[in-house]
């Protein structure tokens, strides 16, 4: 005899598992959230300043 099935139940995890598949999808096209994107430029940029205070001006190629 066929196993009884909760069809309601049954909708509900396909679409669990569509959100799912989709979210896994937006997360590869969208790549890291805001927040690492802004820390990681601020880090960018402290790096950037701290090598631009420490070059050595050497006065050539004026």
């Amino acid at each position: 005899m066929a196993e009884i099935v909760n069809l309601r139940r049954v909708r509900k995890r396909i679409d669990r598992e569509k959100a799912a598949e989709r979210a896994g999808q937006n997360r590869v096209l969208h790549g890291m959230p805001k927040a690492e994107r802004t820390l990681l430029a601020a880090e960018k940029n402290k790096s950037d300043r701290t090598l631009d205070q420490h070059r050595l001006e050497t006065g050539e190629g004026e």
